[in-house]
């Protein structure tokens, strides 16, 4: 149906909002944000000047020296050769050769299908879907489990709750929250910055609106965390800046304090959880002689005793949310937070209750705690993976540096592959991977790397072969989350750039080059997945109480939006209602508290209730080198690394570099003033920011935001890992514990200092030596 008076442009949808694209000339002018979005993100901006920039990947093309000498271990040249345009026939026959021969040689096993990340939104156009189901239609790969984000909570939370993706889309509802509830303690804070984005894409901007309405409605926030910046101050905070890393010791005294003054609600206790005896030794010190009081938490802190008391007493007096970070998980020792605050939660006896309980990532992403009916889209079928072997997402480097060597993971013991091609397609390691100085020493083993990209950055600059990847600007795709309320029909605004193709299109020729092709495309084209993909979303949706109309209408309107819920969302509402009748998951039906399987493990870090130990990196280490601790969150102008070439995100560095804010106190005696160039260093790496001098940390913490494009320099003079300020230079590569093997990166130590001359340029933005063909 055609409306005369619908908005123009074509509508979009990114990870970090949905918009109309304004074209003149077959070129994207601008975004402008969608008509439904009270709220809509700058990020989408950040596209409009790169699109066909000097960045873009216009052909393919391939590394000099594996052209020149083929497949095997780059010796350090991946990341600093020069690249050959080549043209499309002849890069699928070398992808198809390579991939044939390993596979030959080696089997599928030695085949690492890495794609991890946001690549793009749409159902159909995903790059991790669409490289998984290509490489299952040639006999499997190599994957990883789990994720960066919160890897620890999902391997812990199926133990304590029974499940972990229903806790984070049953998040009681921000509506709840005002009418309801009268204390909220984010534990890691409620970042809006992090609120702009959702996996899937975004529609409506909720996070900013729920918070501020929740605080004008009388709800009291408390911002526990070390950034001040990590809670609005126009919501009624209370700032509790404890040291990084030591949630679980506050948690711990707060359980203590209740149990010690009789708040702790036994008849909660009694109905609904299991194990909590065995939690209570622990905490009182009946198993290591130390009682997890205020005062033993006040030294781990850096909190006063009484502050820890009163916290506790005004938690058991009032109706309590308990917030916390997915932030958190990515720590030494990442399991605890959540399971401590479960636990916490329990003993206050409010979880199911309108406004009390628990929530897991308010404002981590945009759609928690929205009110809203999901709509459960279907998604590209992948395939069967034959190939058994795995490892955890963030034990990339040790896969490729220690191949045969064994880990222990959830349980069980698993061996290292010993790879040798690379297959990457949607994501950027270079961006979300911890210690890079020992990822790209990694880097340089496998035989080859190939990787899918639209833009140079350091991934494409780190592969053998790179296939130029369109956007999704220049396609036809859908867009949903069950996160979000709206379902987007995102049509292609331009025709592809350069010599770019979709990700489709590249494996349905590789696919074929194999003998694959009607094993990986079924003989669907783009608009006959389309038509599929939305039939069998139809019927999902209506199953969910959700009635979609025709594609057709669909294609004409642009958009469709959901019915709100009939009442608002409570977690684990009927769980309280009646336990027998809808028990949790776990092995007793119950919240346990203590579960006999993960201490049935044998991990000593993992006794099988919520646990404290020192991390390897803090600020209560008394033999640290390194005296400042380094906080590395997610970045408020762009997604990860998305876009970080784009005006937005340039428009948020100082001096071209990633800022880095650095309290007063810990400033002036370096002789660091706003704005002076800086080095970060530990004995992992270093890294090149610009000084943000300000209160908003807490005394002894630095903050760099990830995201800032990897940019080693071409030799070892300047001292430097990074010219640009990427803080995963510094990050520790070491799992969170045996049980889930999540990133820790939020557990590292540092030290900083004016750096003397003149800072030496950044090549970050600068694609590498491209030969060219006549």
């Amino acid at each position: 149906m055609n409306n005369p008076h619908a908005p123009e442009g074509t509508l979009t949808s990114t990870h970090w909002g949905t918009y109309r694209v304004q074209t003149r000339d077959g070129r994207v002018t601008a975004l402008t944000g969608f008509e439904k979005d009270a709220d809509p993100s700058p990020i989408g901006q950040g596209i409009v000047d790169v699109l066909e920039g000097p960045l873009r990947i216009d052909a393919p093309m391939v590394r000099r020296g594996w052209l020149e000498h083929g497949p095997g271990p780059a010796c350090g040249a991946r990341g600093r050769d020069e690249f050959v345009e080549v043209s499309w026939p002849l890069a699928i026959e070398l992808v198809a050769g390579e991939l044939a021969r390993v596979r030959d040689q080696y089997g599928n096993e030695a085949i690492y299908g890495g794609s991890y990340g946001w690549s793009s939104a749409g159902r159909f156009h995903h790059a991790q879907s669409q490289l998984k189901r290509f490489l299952n239609s040639i006999g499997g790969y190599t994957t990883s489990v789990n994720t960066y984000s919160y890897a620890a909570a999902e391997v812990t939370l199926p133990y304590v709750l029974g499940d972990f993706y229903s806790m984070i889309n049953g998040a009681t509802s921000w509506d709840v929250i005002r009418e309801h509830t009268g204390l909220f303690v984010a534990f890691g804070g409620v970042p809006l910055k992090n609120g702009q984005v959702t996996n899937g894409g975004v529609s409506r901007h909720v996070q900013r609106q729920g918070l501020l309405s929740a605080a004008e409605a009388g709800v009291k926030v408390v911002n526990v965390s070390p950034l001040r910046s990590d809670v609005l101050d126009e919501a009624r905070m209370e700032w509790c800046a404890l040291r990084p890393g030591t949630d679980v010791a506050l948690l711990l005294a707060i359980a203590h304090t209740l149990d010690n003054e009789g708040l702790a609600n036994r008849a909660f206790l009694d109905r609904y959880t299991v194990g909590f005896d065995r939690f209570r030794a622990y905490f009182q010190g009946e198993v290591d002689g130390v009682p997890k009081t205020p005062e033993w938490a006040a030294e781990k802190t850096g909190l006063a005793a009484d502050r820890i008391h009163a916290l506790a007493v005004e938690m058991a007096s009032q109706r309590t949310m308990i917030s916390v970070s997915w932030s958190l998980t990515r720590q030494d020792n990442g399991e605890q937070p959540y399971w401590a605050a479960i636990a916490v939660a329990a003993m206050l006896g409010q979880l199911g209750t309108p406004g009390g309980g628990i929530g897991f990532g308010y404002s981590a992403m945009n759609a928690i705690g929205d009110n809203y009916r999901g709509i459960p889209g279907a998604a590209l079928p992948q395939g069967r993976n034959p190939v058994e072997r795995f490892i955890p997402v963030a034990r990339i480097s040790d896969m490729l540096l220690q191949p045969g060597e064994t880990f222990e993971y959830n349980g069980m013991t698993g061996t290292y592959p010993d790879i040798r091609l690379v297959y990457w397609a949607g994501g950027n390691p270079f961006h979300h991977h911890q210690d890079l100085v020992r990822l790209r020493e990694a880097w340089q083993r496998p035989d080859t790397v190939i990787a899918h990209e639209w833009c140079w950055n350091a991934h494409a600059k780190h592969a053998d072969i790179v296939l130029p990847a369109n956007t999704s600007l220049e396609r036809n795709d859908i867009a949903l989350s069950v996160r979000e309320p709206f379902l987007i029909y995102m049509e292609q605004a331009i025709e592809s750039v350069g010599q770019s193709m979709a990700d489709y299109d590249i494996f349905t020729s590789i696919a074929d080059a194999l003998g694959a092709r009607e094993a990986f495309t079924e003989e669907r084209d783009e608009a006959a997945w389309l038509e599929y993909l939305y039939a069998g979303t139809r019927e999902r949706a209506a199953t969910n109480g959700v009635q979609l109309p025709e594609f057709a209408t669909l294609k004409a309107q642009g958009w469709f939006e959901a019915p709100a819920l009939d009442e608002p969302q409570v977690l684990l509402k009927a769980f309280r209602e009646d336990p027998d009748a809808n028990p949790l998951k776990t092995p007793s039906g119950r919240i346990e508290i203590f579960s006999e399987t993960v201490a049935g493990f044998g991990y000593a870090e993992c006794p099988g209730y919520p646990f404290w130990k020192d991390p390897v990196e803090w600020l209560g280490a008394a033999d640290a080198t390194t005296p400042l601790h380094l906080i590395s969150n997610q970045p408020a102008t762009k997604l990860h690394s998305q876009l970080d070439h784009g005006q937005h995100s340039r428009s948020g560095k100082r001096n071209g570099r990633e800022p880095v804010v650095i309290h007063p106190d810990d400033a002036a005696p370096r002789g660091i003033r706003d704005g002076s160039p800086v080095r970060l260093f530990n004995e992992r790496g270093s890294c090149l920011c610009t000084a943000v001098v300000s209160d908003e940390v807490r005394p002894g913490v630095l903050q760099v935001s990830t995201g800032a494009w990897y940019d080693p320099p071409a030799d070892g003079g300047t001292g430097l890992s990074c010219l640009h300020g990427n803080p995963n230079v510094l990050t520790r590569d070491q799992g969170t514990s045996r049980l889930a093997q999540g990133p820790s990166a939020l557990s590292c130590l540092v030290d900083i200092e004016a750096y003397a001359g003149d800072p030496p340029p950044m090549t970050a933005f600068t694609p590498p030596p491209i030969r060219r063909g006549d």
